[in-house]
């Protein structure tokens, strides 16, 4: 048996959604292609045992999270420019929707590398709590106080962002 044996076809199946969880985590693009790869070539070192654990998709996102905390502990992490954020939904006005990406972006990027895990994994994701907490390592318990200190923080920079976001978190 081949020790890499179905790492194509996941990567060709799951690399668009997987690419876009990297560029929400860094805000670049470079950086992200980075990301996945590092991520991906990590994974493939151990792809019999990420198969067998049943989801590889879920350990890919770790170790891109893992990875990504662990370059900005490092501070050779380049924070996000001010270009525009890409493929987020918007209103039909595109001067508008320009600004707003660029709010969006700024906003994340003033979060901590765990608070911006936890939006981009939660809401742009769409994974539950539970999920969440698995990709990042951590309980649910603390998935809950970092979302909550993240859409806080993010309540104060970009108020009018989060309505959009997450309509059914804010008061």
């Amino acid at each position: 048996m081949d020790r890499y044996e179905g790492l194509r076809e996941f990567v060709v199946a799951r690399g668009p959604a997987l690419s876009r969880t990297a560029y929400l985590l860094t805000g670049d693009h470079t950086l992200a292609e980075d990301l996945l790869q590092h991520a991906l070539a990590k994974t493939a070192a151990h792809w019999r045992r990420v198969v067998e654990g049943g989801n590889p998709e879920g350990y890919v996102r770790r170790v891109m999270v893992n990875e990504r905390t662990s370059r900005w502990r490092r501070r050779r992490y380049v924070e996000v420019s001010d270009a525009a954020a890409g493929d987020l939904p918007g209103p039909a006005d595109e001067a508008e929707a320009a600004v707003r990406r660029i709010s969006l972006r700024r906003a994340l990027a003033a979060l901590p590398p765990r608070q911006r895990a936890v939006v981009v994994l939660r809401f742009f994701e769409d994974l539950s709590e539970a999920q969440t907490a698995e990709a990042m390592g951590c309980s649910v318990g603390t998935v809950k106080s970092q979302t909550h200190d993240a859409l806080a923080r993010l309540r104060a920079l970009a108020p009018d962002l989060l309505a959009d976001l997450a309509p059914e978190v804010t008061p």
